[in-house]
């Protein structure tokens, strides 16, 4: 640790500018639904709630705390799905290089309260998701679904290494 309590390495390099690290969810509910939000951040088209790691975040607890403030919901289970890449992506309302980390997640209910960041919700069977306006990040993470469904272990905090890992003895659902 730096002596600011920060990681080493983490200090940015002063005039320098970095991609933004996020992660996003494909989020399953117990209906077999996909739940899809709608936001002026991509031109309104439909997407996935997520956003920003934060410096010292867990990917597993930065999907989590996402999802809880963009939707009110609570995720039971959390897989890796494809790595993305937006770099001034044109359905994006402003140039950004982001690095999309993507997660397919199973919520605990289907009764969501948007934040600020989204205008509308809906859930889709993920083959109607697929027929619907959804930015191209989704469209391939929705389209991975359909492909794979849940075909990794689900995640797990690591306590001891401060990493996010797959359970070792989780299954694939």
């Amino acid at each position: 640790m730096s002596d600011h309590g920060r990681p080493l390495g983490a200090q940015p390099v002063p005039g320098h500018t970095y991609p933004l690290v996020t992660v996003g969810a494909l989020i399953v509910g117990p209906s077999g639904r996909v739940l899809l939000v709608r936001t002026h951040k991509w031109r309104d088209r439909w997407g996935v709630p997520g956003g920003k790691v934060d410096l010292g975040e867990t990917l597993l607890a930065a999907v989590h705390r996402e999802v809880r403030e963009e939707t009110g919901l609570e995720l039971d289970e959390v897989v890796w799905a494809p790595v993305l890449e937006a770099v001034d992506h044109p359905e994006f309302h402003r140039p950004a290089h982001f690095v999309l980390l993507n997660f397919v997640a199973r919520a605990r209910g289907e009764a969501v309260a948007l934040n600020d960041e989204a205008q509308a919700y809906v859930w889709a069977t993920p083959e109607a998701a697929l027929a619907m306006d959804l930015n191209a990040p989704t469209r391939a993470l929705v389209a991975h679904y359909v492909r794979s469904g849940f075909a990794t272990p689900p995640l797990i905090a690591d306590p001891a290494s401060g990493r996010t890992t797959p359970d070792p003895d989780g299954a694939a659902a």
